[in-house]
């Protein structure tokens, strides 16, 4: 180091040999006349020659060393000020040699003015504050402006700025004005070396002066604060030159960006950075007090202020991390957060950084109290009491606002650049660490990293060794207070480390030596023994939430520790040791994304060994695990025991999502029979069902249909009689479902399963296999089931009730548990159905005031939730209890009221209906039509018969419907019936109970042989609820002579009694008993008088012939008898049969429709039977309309697929033109969404009937096959059906399209196939879903992804640019899928963040599955996302509402006007 520099003394005047009187009468008597010269700038100057001007110099340097009780001093920096302007603005007033070689003079001066910043008694005086308040200003706009100024003036200016650094900052400043004096001489001495570097680079040997002088200086706060801003500012500039103006711009405040300077060489940017960077050498040596606070002369003054170090240590790892965020490319402008330094109480505005992924909304508290079931496995840990409950549905409910404040930057700046006062920061004492304030920004402030950004090892290069020892010290101190002092600075280090780590790309490697050292940071700061430090456990959680899903080498062997951590977190429902740094809402949801990305890990990893120890143990914990599968149980539990705890809505609904996560997945693994024949017994609490039902949902284990032991819709109806149709073989149901290839009469019970396997209903997403136990006998699905839906159901009417966000995401949580196939008692279901009932109750029964359309939503959403477990679980309607229950719950949706038992009963045309609203009302008649249609026969889909296919033609024309007969009954159901008369027999082979088939109506009759003998009559039944085919047939035989062959409506395993089943006695007919005779009379058996008593004369008489003909016709019958003769007898035989029967008025009349009442219309109101008048012109084509209208939820998404560093929209459409430019497991990802369907014919009964026919399709297409030109995907149940379109290039034509070219394009495809096949038309083709996917304002992607960061460059707005009807931006929904190298997937979700139900469960941003669930879980997701949009939307109407308007305008249009005569009359002949 320069002596020269560090000695501080500058240069000595010559006076300062003579005695001090002496000095400073010649001083005072020198400098005044001078001073006076100088207020008029037209005089010339006193000073003429060198010799002259060097004598005065030395005069003013001793006058700069005088006390400051005169003016003396004020004179002299006056003068000397006011000459340096000499290399800016030369005057006449100066002297000549001064403006002759000013450079020279000015060295000189600045070599004087240092004699100002001596240690003196007066420091703290205000007046010595201005005065070096003048020097220094005048010093920085000397270097502003002077443009010649040469190299030697720029070192001595630089020296001249060290040494009185030096003299003020080696020691440790104790006064306010110090403290000021220090951050202006700082931010002078920055913003001069800045100007130097850009005009006239500094020396090596002076870089090396300024890093160990600035060494020395490192325990003043202003050194560090000063060097983070000029850091900041240099940052903000290397970036904009290294990665381009692409790359996030770092955003300073202004004052900050005006210290580089403007002009400043690019090439000389980095070597300026760098420098700059080493300028404090090793920043950890801060945390060494004996390092940091020691200076080659002052050492034991400067340890006196060691006890700030920590304070300043985190400020100076708060740089760092400013840095480390810019080069990361996630750096923002944020609303500056006020945090409290540790200790000293500095209060200063940094950015808070929002370390959370975003979830599109924004945070806020739940305002319920939490209560634990009785049933809980994982009791939270004992605190204070919970919050107290509000009604937040009472009042106005508002989206958190967000107050954005200017940047405020509390370093003290030089005033004639910032204006800002000179006053220090304020201080007050605060013991707390790390300390943010309680209104952070929303989380959705902070983007995700850059793509562009650097390497991991890049980085660690330029700061791992700060960070790593950093993160490191103090850490193994037996001492804990003295790891409390440094915890804000070490916790800051860990959460820079864990942010860099989680940033790394796809395919990046990162060095060993990196990732150990990063382990062991990690492994020291989340243990949660009694010497733990929180705020380094609070950094390391808020900042690894993507840490598990980012493929870190050998990462998954710390998911034993951070599972410890997380519990010690989300089961502690204060977080008292949190508190005082970080709020608790946010720590608590990095755990839970924490927890989302552990989730699929024991599962995934199975029996590896996890040998990661830190000092004999995990944590302090006295157990240590063997093997990822042993702790599954504790995973599931704290998960369970974190939504006990949980309060806030956000956190709460993400907690739901990996509710049904968990479950699904841990069904299918065990359904594969995967599960470790050795794993831990789960002491939950709970005892095990018993496995007599079997809940319905998704499978991967693949049947032989999608449905097993039922057979579509089918059912029985008869009434008494010989002839009508009462006498049937029964109604033989052919709905639209292709049933199991065995007879329908099967008895025993059936499982109804749902989409199970490639050719079931939802496809495979795992491998196939028989389902599989643990050791213990007990499968933990099937407990975690139980135990989850109890809880859910439990706190959706307790906790939860009032939070509409929270309960909208458990209400499709416990729908898609219905759909999860596990083998638990009946009664858990009819318990959850139950709890969903109860909850209708308690919305529909709020006082009228709370009624509003976000109540109402929820409302539609219970409703949609008892419709998914009502269709999955078809068994509990059997029970007579729960099937009240569900219809009461129908009947207070579209009435209002619910009937008691007590009541008088009330026919529904009396009842007065009082809905809550609309929206309820038709609710409520979508589940009534799952209760009336659904019940037993699974799925409820639309027949694909129509009038053509059954008469054999193969368009629907006028002349087709001639042939039919139609009726509307109860104004909602329109029969077509179609008469078929007995013929000789027809050939054909006889088709399969419930099975439909396209060929024509032969297929669709009785058997050969019983067509010759009986006739039939075809039903089409159109309804809200979509169209049907049922085939009814007229048996001429008595019961006893039915064969068993005999179909009927009603499935075997419902448990009905049927008509012939019941035990036959022999039974004696007898008018009365045998004892009646000896019964006593008692006076009400002569109540009756006898015969011969009221008999009169009239009566006498007629009586008496009536004995007199008996008596006749007795001895008529005893004459043959007498005479022993045999008489020829007349035997009485039956009329032949008749060929006409009018079966459609048998149906009718047997349906007690052919009544006088039923025919009338009172009141107004339309009668319950009229016809229609299908020789109405227009009638096909309405029909048409009807059956174009879906009966399910009809919607659709857009799968693409991104490959590493494609950017526009032509490379991604291509990629799914070939097998080899996708992997396999995108393909087998497509098969699990759907099953393939032709365009222009519709699937068939939503199930596949050939497992091999998506490898068939697909081809060597990489899923370009599905882009709506020729394939689809389709998904499909009893209540939605869900179009996936893979776009692909060769079929760009039609994506680009407007609708209404679309349409015509497929419509002449649709013409060009039924020309050369009769197949019937599709009542929706997929490519319809496509044109109104285009044309609608919502759409939803599925982008699968190679890299992670591509997801940053995804071309959007040029996919969808094309399609935009509307100058708005419509509402996209993205679902990001990025595969690991683990075998699991990271899920990435975008959406709409401005509404308050845009957090859609289960996929949310952050989730990590397995493949075995992917496909279920995106469907789900695909569901939910569209059923929100529709809550949300006041157009969108649902299908039986749109279907049952369609039928009324068909009624009001073609309304038979004939009178009751001649409508009879039309029964009896032919159509």
């Amino acid at each position: 180091m320069d002596q020269s520099v560090c000695s501080g003394r500058g240069h000595v005047s010559v006076l300062s040999c003579f005695p001090p009187s002496v000095g400073r009468d010649v001083a005072v008597a020198v400098v005044k006349p001078l001073r006076a010269s100088m207020r008029n700038p037209d005089t010339r100057s006193l000073l003429h020659t060198d010799s002259q001007v060097k004598w005065t110099m030395e005069v003013l340097c001793y006058g700069l060393t005088l006390p400051l009780d005169g003016d003396t001093v004020q004179l002299c920096v006056d003068i000397y000020t006011d000459w340096l302007t000499a290399l800016v603005s030369p005057r006449d007033s100066f002297p000549p040699p001064i403006s002759r070689e000013p450079n020279l003079y000015t060295q000189k001066i600045l070599r004087h003015l240092g004699g100002l910043f001596l240690s003196r008694s007066e420091q703290a005086s205000p007046v010595y504050l201005s005065l070096c308040q003048q020097v220094l200003l005048a010093v920085q706009s000397l270097a502003r402006e002077s443009a010649v100024m040469s190299g030697d003036t720029w070192e001595t200016l630089l020296h001249f700025l060290l040494r009185i650094n030096h003299n003020m900052l080696a020691t440790p400043t104790t006064t306010d004005v110090s403290e000021q004096l220090s951050h202006l001489s700082m931010a002078v001495l920055f913003e001069v070396w800045l100007l130097s570097c850009s005009r006239c680079f500094p020396s090596h040997s002076l870089w090396q002066t300024a890093r160990q002088m600035l060494s020395s200086w490192r325990h003043q706060p202003a050194v560090v604060e000063q060097w983070s801003r000029v850091m900041a500012a240099l940052t903000s500039r290397l970036l904009v030159l290294s990665f381009g103006p692409s790359f996030p711009h770092l955003k300073v405040p202004d004052a900050d960006a005006a210290l580089i300077p403007a002009d400043m060489d690019d090439q000389r940017v980095p070597q300026t950075w760098f420098r700059f960077l080493h300028l404090l050498s090793n920043l950890v040596d801060l945390s060494r007090p004996v390092v940091a606070g020691s200076t080659p002369f002052h050492p034991e003054e400067a340890m006196q202020g060691s006890g700030r170090l920590p304070n300043i240590f985190f400020r100076a790892m708060k740089g760092v991390g400013t840095m480390v965020d810019a080069f990361l490319g996630v750096t923002v402008v944020k609303d500056p957060t006020e945090q409290q330094l540790p200790n000293t109480g500095v209060t200063t505005k940094i950015h808070f950084r929002d370390r959370l992924p975003s979830l599109g909304v924004a945070v806020a508290r739940s305002p319920f109290k939490d209560r634990l079931p009785s049933y809980g496995i994982s009791r939270p840990r004992s605190g204070s009491a919970p919050p107290i409950p509000v009604n937040i549905l009472s009042v106005h409910s508002t989206p958190p606002s967000t107050t954005s404040s200017t940047l405020h930057n509390t370093r003290l700046k030089p005033v004639n650049v910032s204006k800002a006062t000179s006053k220090p920061p304020t201080t007050s004492s605060s013991p707390h660490h790390w300390k943010s304030s309680s209104h952070p920004p929303p989380s959705s402030s902070r983007p995700p990293p850059s793509p562009l950004r650097c390497n991991v090892d890049s980085l660690l290069h330029l700061f791992g060794g700060w960070l790593f020892d950093a993160a490191l010290i103090h850490s193994a101190s037996d001492v804990t207070v003295m790891s409390e002092r440094w915890a804000a600075g070490r916790a800051e280090a860990c959460g820079m480390l864990c942010r860099i780590f989680s940033c790394k790309k796809t395919a990046e490697d990162i060095l060993s030596v990196y990732l150990s050292r990063f382990y062991l940071v990690l492994l020291r700061g989340v243990q949660v023994s009694e010497e733990a430090c929180p705020p380094v456990l609070a950094s390391i959680l808020l900042n690894s939430t993507c840490l598990f899903c980012c493929d870190l080498r050998g990462v998954n062997l710390l998911f034993p520790c951070f599972l410890f951590a997380v519990e010690s977190v989300l089961l502690d429902r204060e977080l008292l040791r949190f508190k005082s740094f970080v709020r608790p809402v946010d720590l608590r949801r990095a755990s839970i994304l924490v927890l989302l990305s552990l989730l699929p890990l024991p599962l995934q990893l199975g029996s590896v060994q996890s040998e990661v120890l830190l000092d004999g143990k995990f944590s302090g914990d006295d157990v240590t695990a063997d093997n990822f599968l042993s702790l599954k149980p504790r995973l599931r539990s704290v998960l369970i025991g974190a939504l006990q705890t949980e309060t806030d809505t956000t956190n709460t609904q993400i907690l739901l999502a990996a509710m049904l996560n968990l479950v699904q997945d841990s069904a299918l693994f065990e359904a594969a029979g995967q599960t470790q024949q050795q794993t831990e017994s789960w002491q939950d609490g709970a005892s095990r069902p018993r496995s007599t039902g079997t809940t319905r949902g998704t499978s991967d284990t693949s049947g032989p249909s999608g449905t097993s032991g039922t057979r579509g819709l089918s059912g029985h109806i008869g009434t008494s009689g010989t002839r009508g149709l009462s006498g049937t073989r029964g109604l033989s149901g052919h709905s639209g479902t292709r049933g199991p290839s065995g007879p329908s009469g099967t008895s025993g019970t059936s499982e109804i399963r749902g989409m199970s396997g490639p050719r079931g209903m939802s496809g495979p997403s795992g491998t196939s296999g028989p389902r599989g136990t643990s050791g213990t006998g007990i499968q933990s699905a099937e407990i975690l089931w139980v135990q989850l839906v109890r809880l859910l159901t439990q706190r959706l009417m307790a906790q939860w009730r009032n939070d509409s966000a929270v309960c909208l995401s458990a209400l499709e949580v416990l729908a898609g548990l219905a759909k999860v196939e596990v083998s638990v008692e009946e009664s858990e279901s009819r318990r959850a159905l139950s709890s969903v009932c109860s909850y209708i109750v308690f919305l529909c029964s709020r006082p009228p005031p709370l009624h509003s359309r976000e109540l109402h939503s929820i409302i539609v959403a219970a409703f949609y939730c008892l419709n998914v477990w009502l269709t999955q679980h078809p068994a509990m309607l059997h029970h007579q209890e729960c099937l009240l229950e569900v219809l009461e719950i129908v009947e207070l949706g579209i009435s209002g009221s619910k009937s008691g038992k007590e009541q008088e009963v009330r026919c529904k045309e009396e009842k007065e209906l009082n809905p809550s609203s609309l929206r309820v009302k038709e609710a409520a008649e979508a589940t009534l039509n799952c209760v009336m249609q659904v019940s037993g026969a699974f799925p409820l889909l639309g027949d694909q018969l129509d009038e053509d296919a059954l008469i054999g033609c193969s368009t629907l024309s006028d002349a087709s419907v001639k042939k039919f007969r139609y009726f509307v009954v109860g104004s909602s159901v329109i029969l077509a019936m179609l008469e078929r008369p007995p013929g000789p027999g027809e050939p054909g082979k006889p088709r399969e109970p419930g099975e439909v088939g396209e060929a024509g109506p032969r297929e669709l009759g009785p058997e050969p042989g019983e067509v010759a003998k009986c006739p039939s009559l075809t039903a089409l039944i159109r309804g809200a609820s979509g169209r049907h085919s049922w085939t009814l047939q007229l048996q001429l035989q008595p019961r006893d002579g039915r064969t068993a062959t005999q179909q009927t409506l009603i499935p075997e395993q419902r448990g009905v009694a049927q008509e012939d089943s019941r035990i036959r006695c022999g039974v004696k007919h007898q008018l009365f008993p045998d004892n009646m005779d000896r019964v006593s009379l008692v006076k009400a058996d002569l109540s009756i008088p006898l015969l011969d008593d009221i008999v009169t004369d009239k009566v006498h008489q007629q009586l008496q012939r009536l004995q007199a003909a008996l008596k006749t016709q007795q001895l008529v019958e005893a004459q043959p008898q007498v005479s022993r003769r045999s008489v020829v007898m007349t035997i009485c035989r039956p009329p032949p049969p008749i060929n006409s029967f009018q079966t459609a008025r048998l149906f009718l009349s047997h349906l007690g429709l052919l009544t006088p009442e039923t025919l009338k219309s009172p009141g107004g109101v339309p009668p319950q039977l009229l016809s229609l008048d299908s020789s109405l012109p227009g009638f096909s084509d309405d029909l048409k309309r009807l059956d174009e209208l879906p009966s399910r939820n009809c919607d659709s998404a857009s799968v693409f697929y991104m490959r590493a560093g494609q950017r526009t929209a032509a490379e991604i459409l291509r990629n799914v033109e070939s097998s080899c430019s996708v992997p396999s497991y995108f393909l087998d990802f497509l098969s699990s969404l759907g099953w393939p369907v032709e365009v222009g014919r519709r699937q068939r009964g939503g199930v596949s009937t050939n497992s091999s026919e998506f490898p068939a399709v697909l081809g060597d297409s990489g899923g370009g096959v599905f882009d709506g030109e020729r394939f689809v995907l389709m998904y499909a149940d009893a209540l939605t059906e869900i179009t996936f379109i893979v776009p692909s290039s060769s079929y760009s034509a039609d994506w680009s399209k407007s609708p209404e070219e679309a349409e015509r394009l497929t419509s002449q495809q649709s013409n060009t196939e039924l020309s050369q096949d009769s197949a019937p038309p599709p009542t929706r083709s997929p490519v319809e879903d496509m044109k109104s996917f285009r044309g609608s304002e919502s759409k939803l992607l599925i982008v699968w992804v190679e890299r992670f960061e591509d997801i940053e460059s995804f071309p959007q707005t040029e996919l969808l640019s094309e399609t935009q009807s509307h100058t708005s931006v419509p509402n996209v929904q993205l679902i990001f899928i990025h595969p690991l190298k683990t075998g699991l997937y990271r899920i990435c979700f975008r959406g709409n963040a401005t509404s308050k139900f845009s957090l859609v469960v289960p996929l949310v941003n952050g989730s990590v599955v397995s493949k075995r669930s992917l496909g279920f879980l995106v469907r789900e997701t695909v569901i939910n996302c569209c059923h929100r949009r529709r809550l949300e939307s006041d157009s969108t109407l649902p299908s039986h509402v749109r279907r049952k308007q369609m039928i009324n305008d068909i009624i009001l249009r073609y309304r038979s006007r004939h009178s009751e005569p001649a409508f009879y009359t039309a029964l009896f002949q032919d159509p």
